[in-house]
């Protein structure tokens, strides 16, 4: 009698750099003779990859191994395993205080994590990820320059979870910046650029999978091709990209205001195929505050590369995010913070209060701004934020889109325009569309509520 394969679920918290190291976990257990079901219900073993940035992403990672934990009472699971920045930033600590995972695994775990979740299904427990600093190591992906990927499932080392017209495809891993508020290079390494050929490579299998719009991702997409010797790399990428059959869009995430070059600006804003959207890692906008994350720039420096994208795109899309209550942080400084985000004319804003994360500089700085404080001024630019995007949002009634059609239920057919980034800067209705998911479809808008937009079908436009 033929046994059934083992199943496993991921569960993926966090960023979209998250969602590619899931996918190639994926790739790795089914090649390892896995089964991947989406539902934890229906898993002999769930993986829960976890985000540790900021207080609010750990806590949704511990409710969300409970959760899973609990599934072995009520459920079928016989295991729940910790994988992600939180377990690899944590380690033992985070094994020892939750003790209702099974296995807490770094990411040098991997490689072999087939057979790792074997070993913990047969009742091995093996130790938990001893936490190091890994700003001096490989990433979390290193790069193998000797021979080239293979994406094909059950070949190679992705295979998608979702079926959407939207992919994440990451251009490097880890990070050589050493913002003093941030982290993530100590548990995500140095920064290492995969090569033009491999990521070329997964781009076309992607596009094979279905996939319309690469979404371009690491902790630093500037940086790109610096440890190659090329820091035009991208430049050069990005068209190869887009004229890659079948694949309508390329999007580029995380832009370091202060290495934004001329030549990426235009590569951006001026290559077909390439969506017109700069996500500006501004996090504020006064210099002496900036200084003191130690990055670079200012809210006149920063205007001006506004104002570049806009004389090259007019509609551009720009989308930014910004940190409140910095130690240190003057009422003039966030005065000045105020006074960018209503100049800026941003399509999307986060604004994050400051908190001290484990192991930052910034965490030893003495002269911290009050709690109520900075739950205060997260207030006023918040509201701020919606109140500057929704009227951004408002600016563009009028003006035609072209929408990529990722959801049609219930009669309401909905996607992103060229300005709109996944999942957090908002969606475009189209009205009188009978278009399916992954189409292009022209509309003009019509009307905004917030930063979404409703448009009419364009009937006599066709989409490129």
């Amino acid at each position: 009698m033929t046994t059934a394969p083992t199943t496993v679920a991921l569960v993926t918290l966090g960023c979209a750099r998250n969602e590619v190291d899931s996918e190639e976990l994926a790739g790795r257990l089914a090649e390892g003779g896995f089964a991947l079901v989406q539902d934890p219900e229906d898993a002999d073993t769930v993986v829960v990859n976890t985000c540790g940035f900021i207080d609010a992403a750990k806590k949704d990672s511990i409710d969300t191994i409970l959760a899973a934990a609990d599934l072995k009472d009520s459920g079928r699971a016989q295991a729940v395993v910790a994988v992600g920045c939180m377990a690899e930033r944590y380690g033992v600590e985070l094994a020892d205080s939750l003790p209702e995972a099974d296995a807490v695994l770094g990411f040098d775990s991997y490689p072999d994590i087939a057979s790792r979740l074997r070993g913990i299904l047969a009742g091995e427990r093996p130790a938990s990820h001893q936490p190091s600093d890994r700003r001096m190591l490989l990433p979390i992906t290193p790069v193998d320059r000797g021979a080239a990927e293979v994406f094909i499932p059950g070949h190679g080392q992705r295979r998608r979870l979702e079926d959407g017209p939207l992919a994440s495809l990451k251009l490097a891993s880890g990070c050589d910046r050493r913002c003093t508020f941030c982290a993530i290079p100590s548990f995500r390494g140095s920064f290492s650029s995969r090569r033009p050929t491999d990521v070329v490579a997964e781009a076309r299998w992607l596009a094979e999978q279905g996939v319309r719009e690469l979404f371009l991702v690491s902790e630093n997409s500037t940086s790109y091709g610096k440890d190659l010797a090329d820091i035009r790399l991208l430049d050069r990428l990005l068209p190869e990209l887009a004229a890659i059959d079948g694949i309508e869009r390329v999007r580029v995430s995380y832009l370091q205001p202060a290495e934004t070059r001329p030549e990426l600006v235009r590569a951006i804003a001026d290559t077909p195929g390439v969506a017109a959207y700069f996500d500006l890692s501004f996090q504020h906008a006064s210099g002496r505050v900036l200084r003191r994350m130690r990055r670079f720039g200012d809210s006149g420096s920063f205007l001006a590369l506004l104002s570049r994208v806009r004389e090259l795109a007019p509609e551009a899309g720009v989308r930014s995010n910004f940190i409140v209550g910095f130690p240190g942080e003057t009422e003039e400084d966030f005065a000045e913070l105020c006074d960018f985000v209503q100049q800026a004319r941003l399509d999307a804003i986060g604004v994050f209060g400051y908190s001290d994360e484990d192991g930052t500089e910034a965490a030893t700085y003495a002269d911290k701004v009050d709690p109520d404080v900075i739950e205060e001024r997260v207030g006023v630019l918040a509201r701020l934020a919606d109140e500057m995007t929704a009227q951004r949002a408002e600016d563009r009634i009028g003006t035609e889109v072209l929408v990529l059609v990722e959801s049609c239920e219930g009669g309401t057919v909905e996607g992103r325009a060229e300005h709109q980034g996944p999942d957090v800067d908002g969606t475009t209705q189209l009205l009188g569309s009978s278009a399916g998911v992954g189409d292009l479809v022209w509309g003009m808008v019509v009307r905004s509520e917030g930063v979404d937009l409703v448009a009419d079908v364009m009937a006599d436009r066709s989409a490129r």
